[in-house]
């Protein structure tokens, strides 16, 4: 069992900058492909940008340039700095840990990113 918790969510002003950070509670972090996905009022879950533990990223077309994906294995957490935020930004962005597959991922509880206009 995995417990993943996120922080750095809030309210920022359309241009600003925020960083997420998840906390992996496990032993073996570096196996996981860590990923940060968002879900905004009445869309469906996307994902927004992930990374193995070699590093290698992979990030969603609207974020690429302004965001960026980033995890520490020695301290089991993963981040999300989101620079030049737009209002199309604001949603609630999970940690996700993935090492077998989407049918036994790990979730964290959510934190909500608002960007005002």
């Amino acid at each position: 069992q995995v417990q993943l918790v996120e922080s750095g969510g809030g309210l920022v002003q359309s241009g600003g900058s925020l960083r997420l950070s998840c906390a992996a509670s496990t032993s073996i972090f570096t196996v996981y492909v860590m990923n940060w996905y968002r879900q905004a009022p009445g869309k469906q879950r996307e994902l927004v940008a992930g990374i193995t533990s070699g590093g290698s990223t992979n990030y969603a077309d609207s974020v690429k340039g302004r965001f960026t994906i980033s995890r520490d294995n020695a301290k089991n957490m993963v981040y999300l700095q989101m620079s030049s935020l737009k209002p199309e930004d604001t949603a609630v962005y999970y940690c996700n840990a993935r090492l077998f597959g989407p049918s036994r991922d790990y979730w964290g509880q959510g934190t909500q990113v608002n960007v005002s206009s």
